[in-house]
């Protein structure tokens, strides 16, 4: 499979550089034009969104990627201008003992999409390919399993008619471990933090094998993996969002002229007089 070299570039470190800047050259990309850039992707989005719904349309888009390597932030800009109940985030939790009994996919089943609805996956069914493998989660039988069903599962979802995307995030070594401290430097941040995250500094060739394998098995041309170079972030969301539009042919219904409707004031009341003397919070700002 051939990586395209995007033009993502990276978050400067402590000299004022930054090692997607040293890789490909790229200036870093002020927050202003940034959210230039942004505001227009989210605007096409919108409109993405009306298609979905106006046609039914079944949308499955699956981030996975190293630890630290901005799955959050890009989905984060991928949703906070549309519709919760059209773009569906799923984010699930370790498996309890009840799922580990069932069928390995059936807990991502369950949140499929019905007609109109985009569902994310931060993190997905690959969580067996990826860290369950890695971590010893899984046997090597159920690891050579999923890797071969994988596909053939895949094939059956885009032969029902649902549009399945898959993003890999990538962030280069020296990025990930200036993440990976100033999460243990900013109390904000380390929630981050997980006891899976830290030992994926360690393995980071296991996790690279991890890679190659789970991207030689599963990359069909009917479900093809999306490369990201992620060391950068801002370049990165732009480059996500970009895509998902370019690979999705719609088009913006037709909307009718929205009229604010005046308010009625037959049956009027002081309605703020009824609510004064009620427990207020204490304006501190």
């Amino acid at each position: 499979m051939g990586h395209q070299k995007s033009s993502a570039d990276h978050q400067p470190d402590a000299s004022g550089s930054s090692d997607a800047e040293k890789d490909d050259g790229k200036r870093v990309l002020k927050r202003k034009e940034y959210e230039k850039e942004l505001r227009k992707l989210q605007t096409e989005l919108c409109s993405l969104q009306d298609w979905v719904k106006a046609t039914g349309e079944r949308i499955v888009v699956i981030f996975e990627g190293r630890d630290a390597a901005g799955k959050g932030g890009t989905i984060r800009a991928l949703t906070e201008r549309v519709s919760p109940r059209t773009f569906r985030l799923v984010a699930l939790p370790a498996p309890s003992d009840r799922e580990k009994s069932q069928m390995y996919v059936q807990r991502y089943l369950a949140h499929f999409p019905a007609a109109g609805e985009i569902v994310i996956y931060d993190r997905s069914w690959y969580n067996r390919a990826g860290v369950e493998h890695v971590m010893g989660f899984c046997t090597e039988k159920q690891h050579k399993d999923f890797l071969e069903i994988c596909p053939k599962f895949e094939r059956h979802i885009v032969d029902s008619g649902i549009r399945l995307i898959k993003y890999w995030l990538e962030v280069g070594n020296k990025e990930q471990k200036r993440r990976f401290e100033a999460r243990i430097d900013d109390r904000l941040r380390q929630w981050k933090l997980s006891n899976i995250d830290l030992p994926s500094r360690e393995r980071w060739y296991d996790y690279s094998r991890a890679r190659d394998m789970m991207l030689e098995a599963t990359d069909t041309d009917f479900a093809p993996w999306y490369l990201v170079s992620s060391n950068d972030k801002k370049r990165a969301r732009l480059n996500v969002l970009s895509h998902f539009l370019s690979v999705i042919p719609y088009e913006a219904p037709k909307r009718d002229k929205i009229k604010l409707p005046t308010r009625d004031n037959k049956n009027a009341y002081d309605d703020e007089s009824t609510i004064k003397n009620r427990r207020w919070i204490e304006r501190k700002y």
